[in-house]
């Protein structure tokens, strides 16, 4: 019997945008339970829910201060047992974003460790001392701009933090912190949850020297989502996060999870060397699986997605890796590869890429109406990050405006109140109501392919073999036992034509992405795909030859 997590898709929700069930223009968690059944249908295996613990909601509650409890925003831990259990019956796994590289600067933990010295919590984050000038220990820069160091008139010393002023590290290298850590994540697997996505996972320790991070040549290619607006892109990273000691902290969080039957953790990989990382992170002992931004930045070409997941499985044996195409943190991905006018049928082709893939598929909300980014005024902006950076990065509020619902209904159907953020009016013609009576939607696309995915067990374990890639055509076999899938996308807005592998295939009842075979070749639209069985006879001749 295979671990659920392998070759699941999975449905990223996030909360404040999802549906907002008591009139305050934020979702929550009833408004999640409200639409399970929705969710199911889509075809999928389980959601992962991003934070809805208590915080300040300085970056919208990836700044955690209590990690035990729901903040009143999104509703009650009794809500969330309800959702637990609705999600249950209905089939669905649950994982939930787990935050433990930092708190909040308003957490109890850092409210008594910057207090003194010399109190029992003291150490449970990263204090240094200035350097002699006063300056800050060390060259470690925020992702959000600026220095990774901020000044604490109480302490006089330097707490260090890679994301907001208010965001202070966790010193991780203290037992007690990870006894803290892990309990609070034990307090969350006793209420049912099945799981957790370990945000910047490989953030957890630093280097206990301090030592200065190395400046990148000018010339460095890039590896993931590298911004040149953004001087933290100008080091290498390799004193401030992905130190050895991080993966003896998560064998310990292994062993928490292997106590409680059928649980998984998926990592967020953020890395110089992203494959390499990934594949070191998912080692049998450490975690079940990991995604890193190798398939979220802008770069959208068959080499370059071929070459991501050879590398993975050239890195590791056993392994098992994650892939998404979005998420609440980068550009909705029909506009960041196609364009700001990007054809339909692009979203359609690539929820079939992404689940096709070998691996675990991370499907982010919206992707199955096929929203487009939204662009949000600098007035309307909520994000620090898109704040500092304007005008060059606008932040992640475009990919976080709220689900339309309902094209007629006030607010899309999301809230009875002004939403935090703006729903354009592209994406209220998208609703997903509007789209449930369309069967050439995007919507009826989706549930149609992932069912029909449901019932070949390839696309869930099966190898992946690539074949020759060119001309904007992207081509390979998944293979698990007697079964053998040929699976063909046309990565472009031009039509192309494929030559098949001299193998008997026969087509399958795939749902519509027009593609066709032709004798030998497959004709391929633009952003069709095809997907063939290749027949056993075929196979058993190919293995007589070997």
């Amino acid at each position: 019997m295979r671990e659920w997590w392998r070759g699941a898709v999975m449905y990223q929700i996030y909360p404040r945008s999802f549906l907002d069930t008591n009139g305050d223009g934020v979702g929550d968690l009833a408004g999640i339970t409200a639409k399970l059944d929705y969710i199911a249908d889509l075809g999928v295996d389980g959601i992962w829910i991003s934070p809805f613990f208590k915080s300040p909601m300085k970056d919208f509650g990836y700044d955690v201060s209590d990690y035990c409890d729901v903040d009143p925003l999104f509703g009650t831990l009794a809500d969330y047992d309800r959702l637990i259990e609705k999600a249950h019956a209905l089939g669905l796994k649950v994982i939930i974003d787990q935050v433990i590289s930092h708190t909040s600067d308003a957490h109890p933990w850092f409210t008594e460790s910057r207090a003194s010295r010399d109190n029992p919590k003291a150490d449970w984050f990263v204090w240094a001392n200035p350097k002699p000038d006063g300056s800050p220990p060390n060259n470690w820069l925020s992702i959000f701009g600026g220095s990774a160091w901020q000044w604490d008139t109480r302490r006089r010393q330097y707490y260090m933090h890679n994301f907001l002023t208010q965001q202070p590290d966790l010193n991780l290298h203290n037992p007690e912190v990870q006894d803290a850590v892990l309990a609070a994540l034990e307090f969350w697997l006793q209420r049912g949850t099945d799981g957790f996505r370990l945000d910047t996972a490989n953030f957890y320790m630093h280097d206990r020297l301090l030592r200065d991070n190395p400046a990148k040549p000018a010339d460095t290619a890039p590896t993931g989502d590298e911004r040149p607006d953004n001087p933290y892109f100008m080091q290498f990273h390799r004193y401030d996060k992905s130190q050895p000691e991080n993966l003896l902290f998560l064998r310990r969080l292994r062993e928490l999870l292997n106590r409680y039957p059928d649980r998984m953790a998926v990592a967020e990989i953020g890395d110089d060397d992203p494959i390499g990382r990934t594949a070191e992170y998912v080692q049998a002992d450490l975690l079940h699986t990991a995604y890193n931004f190798s398939l979220l930045n802008d770069t959208f070409n068959a080499p370059h997605i071929a070459k991501a997941l050879i590398a993975f499985h050239q890195a590791t044996d056993d392994g098992w890796p994650s892939w998404a195409f979005s998420n609440h943190d980068v550009k909705r991905v029909v506009s960041r590869w196609g364009g700001p006018d990007a054809d339909p049928r692009l979203g359609r082709m690539l929820t079939a890429l992404l689940s096709s893939l070998r691996g675990t598929a991370f499907i982010y909300q919206g992707e199955e109406l096929g929203l487009p980014e939204a662009e949000v005024p600098y007035d309307k902006l909520q994000d620090p990050y898109g704040i500092t950076f304007w005008p060059d990065f606008k932040g992640r509020d475009g990919c976080r405006t709220p689900i339309p619902w309902d094209v007629e209904a006030p607010q899309a159907g999301f809230s009875t109140a002004e939403p935090w953020l703006p729903i354009p009016e592209a994406h209220r013609k998208l609703a997903a109501g509007a789209q449930a009576h369309d069967p050439e939607s995007t919507l009826a696309f989706t549930r149609q392919f992932l069912r029909w995915r449901r019932s070949h067990p390839a696309f869930a374990t099966g190898a992946i073999r690539f074949l020759d890639t060119a001309d904007g055509v992207l081509a390979f076999e998944r293979v698990l036992d007697g079964e053998r899938m040929l699976c063909v996308f046309n990565l472009t807005g031009e039509t192309r034509i494929w030559t098949a592998p001299t193998v008997q295939i026969a087509p399958t009842d795939a749902p519509g992405l027009g593609g066709r075979l032709e004798g030998g070749r497959v004709a391929l639209p633009p952003y069709a795909a095809f997907f063939g069985a290749v027949a056993a006879e075929a196979m058993q001749a190919e293995q007589n030859a070997a």
